[in-house]
């Protein structure tokens, strides 16, 4: 079993490959790193070609030819960075898992330090590009975008969307991403209960190729923000959410239609002509449907059979039979 599972996945990225598996081979047989581990430093290097379709391929087979450290996964078309991300985690045997991207931004020589900040006990470290070598178009969204987050899960990270991550082998197996919820794996984490930090590093300008970030990613962007969010606060309460909109609907409705009520009982006001009573009867329905819907999903959740698995650290003194028990 090797003691490092570097994983990186790549598309249309030709030209930086071969640079950045020469520079991964100087950074993972720096001394310093072996030394961290009293037993022997192994390691291997998972590339995840996520449907390139300007020869990145080619050169990843050569790699991997050259050298058995190298494993390498092709997709058959353009998935996304998270199902790319997945497939990594899911065939990573390493004992510590570290994520980079392919575009030469990230500089392997912070492994290092990140895998000293997971030995201290940390299960996640997240690189934190203080120095930022990017256009506005990139910087300013990814400001607005770290903010927003933190202000709404509590996770204040200043570079959450960073390629470069180091994990332990518990926490980045036990992930399910799906969509492009990678931008929202320290969110995951805590969620879970696992400890997670940042960690500053060198950042550099790309070399080659354009960057694969546009405007049309804003949108699922966005929509992934709302579905971590509701995830991470309600998934097992459905009822908290619903329920909370549905009785806020249904009050404002009931005080709009008693309002109305007694405009037409004391001043004797005609009500076909006054759209305000057609707002409060719309709410008050709207309020019934959403209780309804938090209702619906408490009993789904209380009849699922499928447990939520515990996030526990350690067990100590239980028996080959409780240890099972516990894990399912």
């Amino acid at each position: 079993m090797p003691t490092l599972s570097v994983i990186v996945p790549f598309y249309n990225e030709r030209q930086s490959l071969q640079e950045l598996a020469r520079e991964l081979r100087e950074a993972l047989s720096d001394e310093r790193l072996h030394a961290l581990f009293p037993a022997p430093f192994t390691h291997e290097v998972i590339m995840v070609d996520d449907g390139s379709t300007d020869g990145s391929l080619e050169v990843a087979e050569t790699l991997a030819e050259d050298s058995e450290e190298v494993k390498l996964i092709s997709f058959r078309k353009n998935t996304g960075k998270t199902a790319a991300l997945s497939a990594g985690f899911r065939v990573a045997e390493g004992e510590f898992v570290c994520t980079l991207d392919a575009d030469l931004q990230d500089d392997p020589r912070a492994i290092r330090p990140m895998l000293e900040k997971l030995l201290e006990g940390h299960d996640l470290v997240s690189g934190w590009k203080r120095h930022r070598r990017d256009p506005l178009s990139k910087t300013i969204p990814s400001r607005i975008f770290n903010s927003v987050t933190g202000l709404f899960t509590g996770v204040r990270l200043h570079d959450m969307n960073c390629g470069l991550k180091a994990y332990r082998r518990e926490l980045s197996g036990s992930l399910e991403l799906h969509g492009d919820m990678h931008r929202y794996i320290p969110v995951l984490a805590a969620w879970k209960g696992y400890r997670i930090t940042e960690l500053p590093f060198e950042h550099r300008r790309r070399r080659y190729g354009r960057t694969k970030y546009g405007p049309a990613r804003f949108l699922s962007g966005l929509l992934d923000f709302f579905a971590v969010l509701f995830i991470t606060r309600y998934f097992r309460r459905p009822m908290h959410f619903f329920g909370t909109a549905g009785l806020a609907s249904f009050l404002t409705g009931f005080a709009i239609s008693l309002w109305v009520s007694l405009d037409k009982i004391i001043n004797n006001r005609y009500l076909t002509n006054r759209p305000i009573l057609f707002l409060g009867i719309l709410l008050l329905i709207l309020g019934v449907q959403l209780f309804s819907t938090g209702l619906l999903g408490e009993m789904l959740s209380m009849s699922s059979k499928e447990r939520e698995p515990l996030s526990i650290r350690e067990t100590r003194n239980l028996s080959s039979q409780q240890q099972k028990t516990i894990s399912e």
